[in-house]
């Protein structure tokens, strides 16, 4: 059984991620010691809220260090929300820096005529990448959930793997590089579908452990 940590750094609630983690076999781990989170096949960094004080609570526990050389290392990564918008480095919501693993800056939604902001609700993902683990069997434009005021802007676009329009703007919904990937919207909260991809998270992590037989 494949056992993932979740960082726990004060930026939201973590037990329906855990139990999407869990219905798909793997073992969690909710902690925010550097050597959890090391020992681990896999971590996910979820999070609710506002840049500033994500990044604030990471760096009073001496995690980011720790997350950079975990990403370093080519163990599965999964961003959650706020998990994938400190990826980058900075965001128009405030002044901190972030981690700066994917070079580019989180942008605030452009106001308009039928736009609502926050972009809260359902909507359909326009795959960029259709062959990442991460989507396997699900259909060419899953419904999924989203709650978010701000979005990723990458300077490289790719590693966009999904996209999602809102109003007539077309933003990243999900980045891949590597052994990172990470999502703007909530897999725990998207039904069917985001417990799909949950799981193909874990089965990511399984593959990554098997040893080639000699």
């Amino acid at each position: 059984m494949p056992v993932i940590a979740v960082i726990d750094y004060d930026m939201g609630n973590l037990h329906s991620a855990c139990k999407g983690l869990q219905k798909a076999g793997a073992q969690t781990v909710v902690s925010d010691r550097p050597q959890d989170l090391v020992a681990a096949d896999a971590v996910v960094l979820p999070g609710v809220g506002a840049f500033d004080p994500a990044m604030q609570h990471l760096r009073s526990r001496h995690l980011v260090p720790v997350i950079q050389d975990i990403l370093a290392s080519g163990k599965p990564f999964l961003g959650i929300c706020l998990g994938l918008q400190i990826l980058f480095e900075g965001s128009e919501e405030g002044q901190e820096s972030g981690l700066g693993i994917i070079p580019g800056m989180v942008k605030r939604f452009r106001s308009e005529p039928g736009i609502t902001i926050p972009h809260m609700g359902w909507n359909q993902l326009e795959f960029q990448q259709p062959q990442l683990p991460l989507w396997q069997d699900l259909p060419t434009h899953p419904w999924v959930y989203f709650v978010h005021s701000y979005y990723v802007d990458p300077v490289d676009l790719s590693v966009q793997a999904a996209t999602v329009t809102h109003g007539h703007q077309t933003i990243t919904a999900a980045i891949s590089q590597a052994n990172l990937t990470a999502v703007q919207f909530h897999p725990e909260k998207s039904s069917t579908f985001g417990l799909k991809i949950l799981a193909n998270f874990v089965d990511q992590v399984r593959s990554s452990l098997a040893v080639p037989v000699s």
